[in-house]
């Protein structure tokens, strides 16, 4: 719901009917017990989170978050990893920037050496070049591979001695 934009009474008449058996029990005893004025999406977000979602696995997925590498995983794999556990990273990383940042840091050396200088501040559009990257990078390998094939036979050892051997 956080994701979704639109006025914030909103989102908590649109969480409620999505609640089921036991949840949406606890919440009619919530809201019983509950001023009117304070029947906020931020006061449902803390409080559901208070019930259902313990401070040991936000931990755990805050650390999750910061331990992240992309190690041998495509972009698109690593971004879906990536994007996760970020939720609830949100005090650590405040801003899309920072967000760029952490992203392209755990990046692999090729990768980030090519899309450091561009200091990307939108995650989709750095994601994006990261994959577009990605996906160049073997071709231009392929093709300096195939020069590198044509240099030796322009300068092997008959190119040294004036001809064929």
């Amino acid at each position: 719901m956080d994701d979704l934009d639109g006025i914030v009474e909103q989102k908590l008449k649109g969480a409620v009917p999505l609640l089921r058996d036991e949840a949406y029990q606890w919440w009619l005893t919530v809201k019983e017990g509950t001023q009117a004025d304070r029947l906020t999406w931020d006061f449902f977000k803390a409080t559901f989170q208070g019930k259902y979602v313990g401070a040991g696995y936000v931990d755990t997925r805050r650390k999750e978050f910061l331990n992240l590498t992309q190690g041998n995983k495509t972009v698109a794999e690593y971004e879906a990893e990536f994007l996760r556990p970020s939720r609830y990273a949100r005090g650590i990383v405040a801003t899309e920037y920072e967000c760029c940042v952490l992203f392209k840091d755990d990046l692999p050396n090729e990768l980030h050496v090519m899309i450091a200088s561009q200091r990307e501040r939108d995650f989709t559009t750095l994601v994006e070049k990261a994959k577009i990257t990605e996906d160049v990078k073997p071709s231009e390998r392929q093709n300096r591979e195939k020069d590198r094939g044509r240099n030796k036979r322009d300068f092997g050892p008959s190119s040294y001695f004036g001809g064929p051997m």
